[in-house]
């Protein structure tokens, strides 16, 4: 988008003093500039350009000058009115006009009198477009009149009163300035108690006898003839009484309660009230319903004044004055009108408009009353002007359509109302000019960085041209966002930068033509003082020195001085100023204060100051050691296409010395925010030579190091945009790899933005066949990281390289690197697949490999899968899921684990690439021979009786062959879990039941139950199981179908053995308590109360994990081993999955306990005594050791 100035209304903020003040003196983008080159051929209604005040008083002891100038083109001529007739000025010899101008002058200091000239007169300028007219110029001369002689009586009156001695001074042109003197031509002093009025009279609220004195003299100034006149003198004696009434204050001016005042706005208002009384009163001010406002309002004369400048509208309203003092007050109103003479709300304005165009003059005015609006035509009331079509009046407004040349006219508004007028001359010029640019070509500017900058385009042309910017050769357009187009053609930067600099160039354009001028921009460093002067504190008599190192463009010229107190410094030898620092020697307490560093150049100036503090001498403080303070001052010079000399000014070391220098560098063109380390130098070096790569945009920054530590980062250089060059490297990771069985993508690791060099990063892709004599084939790519190749032949070695370049040129030549088109699935199947069976879970199988060229990718290896058709006992005839191995590389065989003994099994081979799997080869089926078969699916023992127990099963779910028999081994536990002889019994594989006779009564078994193929036997499953007492025995609870359980059904409780040891075991443990509540009382510990006492919280306190006791109380029963078969469950019903080596079986060496869900217990546990057992674990009857425990 261009950036266009079309004719409407814009602002400037106040701020912009030289853009404001341009814009005045060109005073309107519509009006014909006064450039000479212009006024030579371009044609212009006259303007008025300079007049005399409407009210002009003049003074009759000089020549009467009465100013009309006017511009136009041709030259306008002059003619005037008096009183509203011609004057005709050749017939006055004492009158004549100014050559080339208006203004007439009357000699009146040869002969004639001022009076003689009084009267209204009024300038017309004219030419062949038109006429202006002045303002009706009132001519009359000033007047000092003299005081009338009066004989003035002395004034005899007591103290304490009041007076009012009047001035009333000659009534003069203009009015007079009063003042009262003595004759000594002394002011006569006032107070709150003695002041003048506003009407020139001298007020006394009240009369002392020092006011007795002769000479009361109230004098008139008459500024405009430098006159002074002065009345008779006033004689005032004061008779001294013994005592004043003392009296409450009554008003002097302005008499009554209330009075009325009127003013023009724009204008003071002055309100009055002066106070007599006793004691003096003081006068307070107030607006009824407002306040007074407050920037506005000014007290004069001790309060008795009251004025507001500028008046409004908006301060009309009562205003009271109160007079008050200890005995009482009084109140006055004043009402106050404000009128208004008329002001412009909006003033004609001159319109230069081409042939065809429209155009308004609009003419607003307002006051108190409202103004009435008159239009003229080349000074003729309008309503008898030649009519003109292209021209319509509407009120305030003139209406111009579709003008023509000879509507170019002079327009006169006036505005007027009882207090004055307004009368604003507006042409309007018809004109067809092209564009024409009166900037002077090739201006050059110059402008400090980070400034605005203002280019000038002064312009005219008819119609009103455009304005267009443009930056360089290649005319790149200006854009609003950056950049502010104002109205005159100005073009402003709001903050020039360096790449600012260059050529500009305003274009204006109107249907009539183009014009073009160019001018130039320099924008220069800032003046910056990068070594400040510091606060110093110094003895007395020693020597101080303040440091002001200035930074400027090098095609400025800086001036140094050193201020004082912002005053000359003392011309003594002791000052003295070099390049950069000031030394004071030999200090004095009156060397104190603050030290100005100002420098300045042609475009800009900047200063520092520090204070200088003298102090008695006292110790050296300790040394502070720091990290140094930053670098800074960072400056780019010797900049070449890959190097750079970087410069920067050291921080202080804070009293540790630099070290070395750190360089870092920020690429803000591809990798912006990211600093990396460019380079390290000494730190007695400010300067390093870096190298630079190029296309990147650099910033550094510096840091210092000392033994302390290092220095935070400098602020960032300046950037540094390095020219562009060929890149110096490829890509890396480059692989060719097909997707697809006709395709070859070849990827690749792009370079990084700063491994590019340059703009236009793109890369050249090449590849050929490796084993063909083909030419290579070549594309360039945009910046991407990979490129397909579309119809190749399937997976065929390729020569692939990848080159980058750049809009410079290419990279250097790439390495090759190989890789294969797309694969397509194998072909052929392996053939001649060949099983061993090794056992009845794993076989062997063999086959030969596939042709290379068949394979049509690379070989990932083969894949085997097999799968168990039915069993060779056709009792379970089922399907079961194929099962896959696969065989990495070129293997030719492979062992096939888990298979299920005595089943039959189909297995096939495919070869196995990168696309996928091959045909299958032809099924080979194998048999697996014979194995143990598992456990028998469930045990139960069923029907108990005094010497017989009933076994039923299920026989095992994987019999992995043909069951030969069952084989069932059991023998008795006593009841001490010892187990008696084992008896072994073979039983038909055809039986799923068998009944045991000729046992013990009430005795426990223990059954082993496994089956057997030709292979040998199977895994066992065991049970346990009780005899009853007698055949009259309650009878056995119902068999589950998981745990087998049974109940014991003799009755202990009956039996004499029982009932002694339970007497004998009650004696024991009465004896027991006896002994341990004597010991208690005699104040003994038992090892528990020791351990107690040892630990605060026994809650935390572990149990002794050897035998799983608290402290010195044990049972011998806690703790001793699980016999074999003590966990038979409940319904006497074990499941296959239950093992027969149980823990139980192995329960003497495990520390820790089981749950009945069969989790351990235990181990997390902060207690390790054993729990007691929930119902029976057991079916035999609890033993007396047991009765004891729990009798406890």
């Amino acid at each position: 988008m261009q950036l266009k100035i079309m004719p409407k209304k814009k602002y400037l903020s106040a701020g912009r003093v030289p853009l404001v003040l341009f814009l005045c003196q060109m005073i309107s983008a519509l009006e014909v500039p006064l450039d000479p080159k212009l006024l030579e051929d371009l044609v212009q209604p006259p303007t008025i350009t300079q007049q005399s005040p409407k009210d002009y008083i003049i003074d009759p002891r000089e020549n009467i000058v009465i100013q009309c100038e006017a511009k136009g083109k041709p030259p306008p001529s002059f003619s005037w009115t008096r009183n509203g007739t011609h004057f005709d000025i050749d017939k006055d010899p004492l009158v004549t006009m100014r050559p080339g101008s208006g203004t007439l002058v009357i000699n009146i200091m040869s002969e004639g009198k001022a009076e003689t000239y009084e009267g209204v007169y009024q300038c017309t300028a004219r030419n062949e477009r038109g006429a202006a007219i002045s303002n009706n110029i009132v001519i009359r001369p000033s007047r000092s009149p003299l005081w009338t002689k009066e004989k003035l009586e002395p004034i005899t009156l007591r103290n304490g009163q009041s007076l009012v001695l009047p001035c009333r001074p000659p009534i003069g042109l203009p009015p007079a300035i009063i003042f009262w003197m003595d004759n000594s031509f002394q002011r006569l002093p006032q107070s709150e108690r003695v002041s003048q009025g506003l009407n020139g009279d001298l007020y006394f609220s009240n009369v002392l006898p020092e006011d007795t004195r002769e000479d009361y003299i109230c004098y008139a100034r008459f500024n405009h003839t430098q006159t002074i006149q002065q009345k008779q003198p006033i004689s005032v004696k004061v008779i001294s009484a013994k005592s004043s009434k003392e009296r409450p204050p009554t008003l002097l001016t302005p008499e009554g309660n209330a009075s009325h005042k009127e003013e023009l706005r724009g204008n003071v208002l002055s309100l009055e009230c002066i106070a007599e009384g006793l004691p003096t009163p003081i006068i307070y001010w107030i607006k009824e319903d407002g306040t007074l406002p407050i920037n506005r309002t000014l007290y004069r004369n001790f309060k008795k004044t009251l004025q507001i400048t500028h008046v409004s509208e908006a301060d009309s309203g009562n205003y009271q004055c109160i007079a008050k003092n200890a005995l009482g007050a009084v109140h006055h109103t004043i009402s106050v009108t404000v009128k208004a003479a008329p002001y412009w709300i909006t003033a004609p304005q001159n319109l230069v408009l081409s042939p065809g165009e429209d155009g308004t003059l609009i003419c607003r005015a307002n006051g108190n009353p409202k103004p009435t609006i008159g239009w003229l035509t080349n000074g003729v009331p309008i309503e008898i002007a030649p009519d003109d079509p292209s021209r319509k009046i509407d009120g305030d407004t003139i209406i111009f359509t579709h003008v023509q040349e000879r509507s170019s006219a002079v327009y006169q508004c006036n505005a007027s109302n009882e207090y004055g007028y307004l009368l604003a001359n507006a042409f309007v010029n018809v004109l067809a000019e092209p564009p024409r640019i009166l900037t002077s070509a090739n201006t050059l500017y110059q402008v400090i960085a980070n400034r605005p900058a203002l280019l000038d385009c002064a312009f005219f042309g008819s119609p009103l041209p455009t304005i267009e910017w443009f930056k360089g050769a290649k005319g790149r357009a200006l854009h609003e966002d950056i950049y502010v187009l104002h109205e005159n053609g100005t073009l402003e930067i709001p903050v020039a930068q360096k790449d600012s600099t260059g050529t500009y160039t305003c274009v204006a354009r109107n249907k009539l033509g183009v014009a073009k001028n160019e001018v130039h921009l320099e924008i220069k460093d800032p003046t910056r003082i990068i070594k400040q002067p510091e606060y110093a504190v110094v003895q007395r008599g020693s020597k101080v020195s303040f440091e002001c190192k200035v930074k400027h463009d090098h095609t400025l010229i800086p001036t140094v001085m050193w201020l004082k107190d912002n005053g000359e410094l003392p011309s003594e030898k002791r000052f003295t100023v070099d390049k950069d620092h000031l030394v004071i020697t030999d200090v004095s307490d009156d060397d104190g204060g603050t030290y100005t560093c100002m420098a300045n150049t042609s475009l800009d100036d900047v200063s520092a100051s520090a204070v200088l503090r003298v102090v008695a001498p006292t110790p050296t403080p300790a040394p502070i050691y720091d990290v140094p303070n930053p670098p800074f001052d960072l400056e780019l010079t010797n900049q070449l296409d890959k190097s750079v000399q970087l410069t920067w000014t050291p921080g202080d070391d804070n009293n540790s010395p630099i070290t070395k220098f750190i360089i870092e560098y920020e690429d803000g063109m591809h990798e912006a925010g990211l600093w990396h380390h460019q380079a390290e130098v000494s730190g007695t070096q400010t300067t390093a030579q870096l190298k630079l790569s190029p296309y990147v945009n650099y910033s550094f920054r510096v840091m210092a190091e000392n033994n302390i530590g290092r220095s935070s980062p400098s602020e960032a250089s300046e950037q540094y945009l390095t020219k562009a060059a060929e890149p110096d490297q490829n890509p890396t990771a480059v692989e060719g790899l097909g997707t697809e069985p006709d395709n070859l993508v070849i990827t690749w690791k792009p370079l990084n933005g700063f491994e590019s060099n340059g703009p236009g990063l793109q890369y050249k892709v090449s590849w050929r066949q490796k084993d063909g004599d083909d030419e290579w084939t070549s594309v360039v790519v945009a910046n991407v990281s990979k490129y397909i190749v579309s119809g190749t032949p399937t997976f065929v070695p390729y020569l692939i390289k990848v080159q980058a370049l750049n809009d410079v040129g290419f990279a250097p030549e790439p390495a090759t690197v190989m890789g294969h088109s797309g694969e397509d699935l194998p072909m052929v199947a392996p053939g001649n697949v060949r099983v061993s069976v090794v056992n009845s879970t794993l076989a062997e199988v063999h086959w030969d490999p596939v042709p290379l060229k068949s394979i049509r990718g690379h070989l990932q290896g083969y894949r085997v899968y097999y799968w168990k058709a039915q069993s060779s006992s056709k009792r379970d005839r089922r399907h079961i899921e194929k099962k896959i191995l696969t065989f990495q590389g070129s293997k030719t065989h492979g062992m096939l684990p888990g298979l299920e003994p005595y089943s039959h099994y189909t297995l096939n081979v495919r070869v196995v690439n990168g696309k996928g799997e091959g045909p299958a080869s032809s099924d080979r089926g194998f048999h697996t021979p014979e194995g143990v078969p598992s456990a028998p699916s469930s045990l139960k023992i069923v029907n108990p009786t005094l010497d017989s127990l009933t076994l039923e099963w299920d026989p095992p779910s994987h019999p992995n062959g043909i069951l030969t028999e069952y084989t069932l081994k059991y023998q008795p536990i006593n009841s001490t879990h010892e187990l008696g002889p084992l008896v072994d019994i073979k039983i038909p594989a055809n039986k799923t039941r068998w009944t045991l006779k000729n046992l013990n009564f009430s005795t426990r078994y223990k059954f082993y139950f496994s089956a057997q193929t030709s292979a040998g036997s199977g895994s066992q499953i065991t049970e346990e199981a009780i005899t009853t007492v007698d055949e009259a025995g309650i009878p056995p609870p119902d068999v589950g179908a998981g745990k087998a359980m049974a109940s014991r059904q003799v009755d202990i409780a009956t039996q004499g053995w029982f009932i002694g040891l339970m007497c004998a075991v009650a004696l024991l443990i009465l004896i027991l308590l006896i002994v341990c509540f004597i010991r208690r009382n005699k104040g003994g510990k038992y090892p528990v109360k020791e351990k107690e006492d040892a630990h605060a919280d026994p809650e935390i306190q572990p149990m002794k994990e050897d035998d799983g006791t608290f402290g010195e109380y044990s049972d011998a029963e806690d703790h001793k081993p699980l016999k074999k078969g003590s966990r038979t469950p409940s319904d006497r019903t074990v499941k296959k999955e239950d093992s027969d080596d149980s823990l139980v079986d192995y329960g003497e060496g495990v520390n820790g306990q089981f749950n009945e869900d069969g989790s351990f217990i235990g181990q997390y546990s902060g207690k390790k005594e054993k729990e007691p057992a929930e119902g029976n674990e057991s079916s035999e009857a609890p033993s007396p050791v047991n009765a004891m425990n729990s009798f406890v």
